[in-house]
């Protein structure tokens, strides 16, 4: 160990020597043989800890301050705490304080200003004494201070007297800190990411805030947020800071050359020792008028600053106002990145003590979680870089960390870590954090296993999900920013979490709630919805960190009453005042999947329709004693003729109005005289847009690679079976039957006023796709000779060729690196937008006659696209044993029936999706899956030469009694091969 300075105490250790004054470093022999491991000091006196926990001190000792009343001028061991294993030591002017391994807190000396303080406290890291002033930092991220407080210097928001006990500084609430500081008068924290947060006296700037004035509650350094800063050291009245990049700061008095800038002015900003730049320096220190900084791998340290009584160690008692070298012998193996070892540089007033020392080995379990708390943050490549855009978290080594902290072998401490959040940690949240860094824990805390526990769900989850809502609009923001970085998987298990949340309620109110305490489940079932919809919302805008349907709850079906909870919440709609305040599903539609979407579609047409009654029969009832008032049918009646569907069909809605469409659809074939039981309903739809999509009418485009159908871009006249086809697609969404409508999902998208992309254009058109995509794609430089292409379309129209431009004078405008995406924007624009928007409009409008409204927006265009005609999810096993009723001399059991399904279930996909479109006219299945799809098959006389027939309009199979499968099989195909069209029976 090295000392130099003033020697007048014995401060140094040195012995009785006879020199006062040490003007270059010199070792202290009492420490040969021994380790080391931390030094303070004070005024006068200096207190060192040995690797063994043992504590020794020496200097003057009028106040009591060594703890022991021995020799002065060498180190004599503190006997007091002979039994206690210390780690850590720091002094004061003139008061000594010493941390055991308990988290135990030991002092002795001046006590004047309070600055011993009167409690012991547990779990304590850091602390950090100047003058009269102590402050603590403990391991839950809080910093305590008390002690002298004239300058505002204890960050209590208070100034003046001194506060005897310690209190905690509640405006650093939530932060976590690497490391505090204490100066003459002022203080500095320094945060695991390298905020720099002042307080106290600021008489000469030693606040590095762009003024004089003293600050009594913590301020954020600004200047230095992007700097990277690392570690922080304050002098009486001016402060040091060490950056990642070893860059030394200085700010504050600077009357003696303390800062270094070959000047004795005062900076009242951050200002870089550029003397020091090129040095890789790696630990600063300051005394009261001097600072030192060490630089290993040019074996070399710095000082400068007052040196009037040898503290700056450069043989001389002048001042420095710039670095001057140290002599000793400063070894570059010393690097801390090197050898785990470091060079502990303490200086105090006029003299400094150095040692080199290993780290001790903490085995506390509370020492080993700090350490890994400290690498949670530190490990993330952009920890220095924390913004409202980058949280500098590492969400894996969180996740890891928690999951060994709550170990399962170890419920005691899974029990212990349980209470500490449910009663310490989540209700100290703080609505409105002093610093971005603090909300890191709103992101790590979910990753916590505990969260997820059902058991801990009302005590922790649902706590901290109510802490995060009432978090202002500013935080939450950052919040919502950070989480958009989220990997999916990531964001995923939050989300996952509180879905889990949301069922573990509903099964307990389905299971039965005291009504006493029906609101306080109200409470937490909306609390867990709407950080749902705010991580709902934060996906969407970050273009879908996962898809949309991870967010459907597929339970609620089986939880609640659908149809009740939208009947409720239309209620509440049309009447806002007067209800129970309980929570409807429907205000969080993102929860629905497509199936609960459906049962809220019917519901909402079953209203609407029953509301169109009610209407017509009020009206009829008018009419027999006003004639003036016209009767009208309570059900929209469609009277038409098989050779004529489409004529017909559109007569009659042209006469309709808009509240017609609302009403129960009966369809009446003239001559026929079957009754609408659904199934006449069912035939007319497949036949009408049979009819509509017929070449002949050239109203829409059938690409053939893709055998998918798009607007024609043609003119037509009469525009308005556009509209006709738009309400009869309206129709059968109302009137629960699925048709044909081959349109790519872009259609879907449109009709729910949403962009279609160039994915769209890839399931339309997948050769065009695919080249505009290598457009996009091309790395090379000779795009433009390569593609030779201008902003402009080619298009064939009644068998000439037609060029159209994209942009006003397109022809002329070259597609390049720069613009490429342009010209792919205004392709897709125009081959879905521009192209067809008169008749995409007529279409768009008949289909909102029908279907427009709030339940609609609740959809998804693939689930839109379903709705119309049907999807592909196939359950074959579900379509036997749940859809399929049987008539006449028929059941599960019989053989014919047992030889169809043998047949069937070894047909391949293809041929089972023909089956269905020969029994139902549709080889897709309603978008409430197969158990919706509901199938008969009876008996037919005749014999085994007979074909199976199918009803298409009943979902109805003519089934003969085959007695052979090979038989049945052969029937089967030739019937399903042989089918045409709809092939209607």
């Amino acid at each position: 160990m090295l000392c130099w300075g003033n020697a007048s105490y014995g401060q140094l250790g040195l012995g009785g020597i006879d020199e006062e004054i040490v003007v270059e470093p010199r070792k202290c022999e009492f420490f040969h043989g021994k380790q080391v491991c931390d030094v303070g000091c004070g005024h006068r006196h200096t207190a060192f800890l040995l690797e063994d926990g043992t504590v020794y001190t020496c200097g003057c000792n009028d106040l009591g301050q060594l703890g022991h009343e021995k020799s002065r001028k060498k180190p004599e061991q503190v006997v007091a705490l002979d039994a206690q294993i210390i780690l850590a030591v720091s002094c004061g002017e003139s008061h000594t304080l010493a941390l055991n391994d308990k988290g135990l807190v030991f002092s002795w000396g001046q006590g004047s200003d309070g600055q011993l303080g009167l409690n012991n406290f547990e779990e304590c890291v850091l602390f950090g004494l100047h003058s009269t002033l102590c402050l603590f930092l403990f391991t839950g991220g809080q910093v305590f201070s008390w002690g002298q407080n004239r300058y505002g210097q204890l960050g209590l928001g208070i100034n003046g007297q001194s506060i005897p006990t310690p209190q905690i500084i509640q405006s650093l609430q939530g932060i976590p800190f690497a490391q505090i500081s204490a100066g003459g008068a002022h203080s500095f924290a320094l945060t695991l990411s390298g905020a720099v947060f002042g307080w106290g006296c600021n008489k000469f700037g030693q606040l590095g805030l762009n003024d004089s004035n003293d600050r009594s509650f913590p301020a954020l350094l600004k200047s230095l947020r992007s700097q990277r800063v690392i570690y922080i050291s304050c002098g009486e009245d001016h402060t040091a800071a060490l950056t990642k990049l070893r860059g030394v700061f200085t700010f504050g008095a600077g009357g003696y050359g303390q800062l270094g800038h070959n000047s004795a002015n005062h900076e009242i900003n951050p200002r870089k020792v550029f003397e020091l730049m090129g040095n890789v320096v790696t630990q600063i220190a300051c005394g009261r008028q001097h600072t030192i900084a060490f630089t290993p791998s040019r074996e070399k340290m710095d000082s400068f600053g007052l040196g009037g009584n040898g503290q700056l160690g450069t043989r001389s008692t002048c001042n420095r106002k710039s670095p001057a070298p140290v002599k000793g012998p400063w070894c570059s193996c010393n690097s801390p990145t090197d050898t785990g070892e470091t060079l502990s540089i303490k200086s105090e007033n006029a003299y400094t003590q150095c040692v080199l020392s290993r780290p001790e080995r903490l085995t506390s379990r509370l020492y080993s979680l700090i350490l890994n708390c400290l690498f949670l943050f530190h490990s993330h490549p952009d920890h220095y870089s924390t913004s409202s855009k980058c949280s500098g978290v590492d969400m894996n080594q969180a996740r890891l960390l928690f999951h060994r902290l709550v170990q399962q072998d170890h419920p005691e401490i899974a029990q212990q870590i349980a209470a500490s959040l449910e009663k310490n940690l989540i209700p100290r949240l703080s609505n409105s954090p002093p610093d971005i860094e603090a909300l890191r824990l709103y992101l790590t805390l979910p990753e916590c296993p505990l969260f997820s526990d059902r058991n801990n769900y009302v005590t922790i989850a649902i706590p901290f999900a109510k802490s995060l809502l009432s978090l202002k609009e500013a935080p939450l923001k950052v919040l919502g920013n950070w989480w958009s970085t989220f990997e999916p998987r990531v964001f995923q298990r939050l989300v996952e979490l509180y879905k889990g949340v949301v069922v573990y309620l509903l099964q307990m109110h389905k299971m039965g709630i005291p009504s006493v305490e029906q609101r306080i489940f109200t409470c937490f079932l909306d609390t867990s919805l709407r950080l749902l919809e705010i991580l709902h919302m934060v996906s969407e805008r970050a273009g879908h960190i996962i898809q949309y349907d991870k967010f459907y709850i597929h339970e609620l079906d089986d939880l609640i009453d659908i149809r009740n909870d939208y009947v409720t919440w239309i209620q509440r709609q049309m009447y806002p005042m007067g209800h129970d305040g309980g929570v409807t599903l429907c205000r969080y539609p993102f929860v629905f999947d497509a199936q609960a979407k459906t049962t809220l579609l019917h519901t909402d047409a079953v209203i609407q329709m029953q509301m169109a009654v009610d209407q017509a029969q009020m009206q009829n009832f008018s009419s027999m004693f006003m004639p003036a008032v016209e009767s009208v049918n309570p059900c929209l009646i469609l009277i038409v003729r098989r050779e004529n569907i489409v004529g017909d069909t559109m007569e009659v809605l042209r006469k309709s109005k808009n509240v017609d469409y609302k009403k129960p659809l009966k369809v009446i074939f003239v001559g026929e005289e079957a009754v609408d039981a659904g199934g006449v309903r069912k035939e007319f739809f497949l036949l009408i847009m049979k009819e509509l999509l017929d070449p002949k009418y050239g109203m829409f485009r059938y690409y053939e690679e893709s055998r998918l159908i798009w607007f024609s871009n043609k003119t037509f006249e009469d525009i308005d079976l556009f509209n006709l086809i738009g309400i009869i697609c309206g129709l059968a969404i109302y009137n629960l039957t699925i048709v044909e409508l081959n349109f790519p999902v872009a259609l879907y998208k449109k009709l729910l006023k949403r962009k279609p992309t160039l994915d769209d254009l890839k399931e339309l058109m997948p050769d065009v796709g695919r080249s505009l995509q290598h457009l996009l794609d091309y790395t090379e430089d000779d795009l433009e000779e390569t593609f030779c292409l201008n902003f402009t379309i080619t298009e064939e129209n009644y068998g000439a060729t037609e060029v159209l431009e994209l942009v006003p004078n397109g022809e002329d405008i070259n597609v390049n690196q720069s613009n490429r995406q342009d010209f792919v924007n205004a392709y897709v624009d125009y081959v879905f937008n521009t192209s067809v928007a008169p008749l995409f409009e007529c279409f768009y409008a008949g289909f909102h006659k029908v279907c427009g409204g709030k339940v609609l927006e609740l959809f998804q265009p693939n689930e839109l696209q379903a709705m119309v005609i049907g999807n592909t999810n196939y359950d074959w096993t579900e379509l036997e044993k749940v859809s399929t009723e049987y008539k006449g001399e028929y059941w599960a059991d019989h053989p014919t029936i047992r030889l169809f399904w043998e047949v069937f279930h070894n047909l391949p996909l293809e041929k089972k999706k023909q089956f269905l479109l020969f029994l139902t006219g549709s080889d897709r299945i309603p978008i409430l899956g197969m158990k919706s799809l509901k199938l008969v098959i009876q008996p037919t006389g005749g014999g085994e030469h007979y074909l199976p027939v199918a009803h298409t309009c009943f979902n109805l199979l003519d089934l003969p009694k085959y007695r052979s499968l090979e038989t049945l099989r052969e029937k089967l195909l030739q019937a399903i091969d042989h089918n045409q069209g709809f092939n209607l029976a």
